[in-house]
């Protein structure tokens, strides 16, 4: 019987022939913590009797979701990650470096064929390059830098065939929004999902990030993705590690097989308060819009900031619109600088923020908006209280939806201001 790439990917790593619903003991290769974690993962390893971690090199603590350390607490967090990578040898990525999930898979730590866990859902995004990459807890990940290892109980899946191409003014977000209001904050509950096709292969890499990211927002443990030409090209440079890429078999079993027509799909909101309370734009109604925001893991990379540059060139931001933008990384920001999208950014009136987490999570104290105010972002969620005030509003789009919205001051379709 054939195999998914999630049960081949784990019967590697733990040396035993698995299927789905199967329980191993799996070999980890690379595993990362965030500041945002209570209790640190740090805190645990050391209640659990640890002393020194299995191997320096695969293990990598990044502080981003407070860039700024606008408290105390946050900055006494921070000098713990600190230290905690000092004593131990580790490489760790300080305030204003990035996101972890860019930095990551940016920098080189990961490759195909991998196994990674880390203290944050979105630690799926890494599925867009063909690594099993998931989120555990604190706990789970301070034993895993004592031993190495993990136990996983492989995940049936669930596989997505693509068809067709996005229309212009769609984008991987809109896609993504599109099949998470499809099958449900729930639909894939503890299983992997393949995400295969033509829509798929016409993406970007940086594209197929975001729709790996919010994976987890239909409850998926891992959003893989198979290792074509593109994916190839653009790990060249970016890792020495060995790339073990893997692919379904033709006659691996499948919880459930899913096609789509994407052609069909228009711009897509996912409204207050949950990610699959979807509808396209046609059908959002008039909303005004006080807060727009451009960035987050799931959308700040370089090709998000060119599209949202296109729309604003040359205009101005609405007057009773605050938007917030801010890059995936230091090196997405110093190509940004380069390009002059920043000078763009800010000629139309946006605030620039610190490359991290600004703006998702409340933690970070940037773009916190008013009761009853209506935000619009890139993120890739909207529960109640994520941007610190659970009074306000939060909208999901794609960028270019964030930027047409920001310029009318309402919920616009973005294909009204495409040239």
């Amino acid at each position: 019987m054939g195999k998914t790439i999630a049960e081949k990917i784990l019967s590697n790593k733990s040396g035993k022939d698995g299927f789905a619903n199967d329980f191993v003991v799996a070999d980890i290769d690379f595993m990362l913590s965030q500041d945002g974690n209570r209790p640190q993962a740090l805190d645990v390893f050391y209640e659990m009797g640890g002393t020194k971690v299995f191997d320096p090199a695969k293990i990598i603590p990044v502080n981003d979701h407070a860039p700024s350390s606008p408290t105390e607490s946050t900055a006494e967090i921070h000098r713990k990650i600190r230290k905690f990578a000092e004593e131990q040898n580790l490489k760790y990525y300080d305030i204003g470096a990035g996101i972890c999930h860019q930095l990551i898979p940016q920098e080189g730590h990961v490759a195909p064929g991998d196994l990674v866990i880390g203290t944050d859902s979105h630690t799926v995004t890494y599925g867009a390059i063909n690594v099993f990459s998931t989120g555990v807890g604190s706990s789970d990940l301070a034993a895993a830098m004592i031993c190495g290892k993990l136990w996983f109980c492989i995940p049936e899946t669930i596989k997505f065939v693509l068809k067709g191409k996005l229309s212009p003014g769609v984008y991987s977000k809109d896609l993504i929004l599109y099949l998470i209001g499809m099958v449900g904050a729930g639909g894939a509950i503890y299983k992997a999902v393949e995400f295969t096709g033509e829509a798929i292969h016409d993406l970007s890499v940086d594209a197929r990030f975001t729709i790996s990211n919010m994976a987890v927002e239909m409850g998926a443990k891992a959003g893989l993705m198979e290792v074509d030409e593109k994916t190839e090209e653009w790990l060249k440079g970016r890792t020495r590690k060995e790339w073990h890429p893997v692919k379904a078999d033709a006659d691996a079993v499948y919880a459930k097989i899913i096609e789509v027509d994407v052609t069909k799909i228009a711009p897509q909101i996912a409204k207050p308060h949950t990610v699959d309370n979807t509808c396209s734009i046609e059908e959002i109604g008039d909303i005004p819009i006080h807060e727009a925001i451009l960035g987050t893991c799931t959308n700040a990379r370089l090709e998000d900031l060119r599209i949202a540059a296109g729309l604003l060139k040359g205009k101005k931001v609405h007057p009773k619109v605050r938007l917030f933008v801010s890059a995936a990384s230091k090196r997405i920001f110093q190509e940004a600088l380069k390009e002059g999208l920043l000078e763009i950014f800010s000629d139309a009136g946006a605030i620039i923020g610190i490359p991290g987490c600004s703006g998702c999570t409340g933690g970070s104290y940037f773009a916190c908006a008013s009761n009853g105010e209506n935000i619009i972002t890139t993120a890739n969620r909207n529960f109640k209280g994520r941007i610190s005030n659970p009074q306000a509003n939060i909208y999901l789009a794609s960028p270019a939806t964030v930027i047409a919205s920001a310029l009318k001051g309402r919920i616009a379709d973005c294909r009204n201001y495409l040239k």
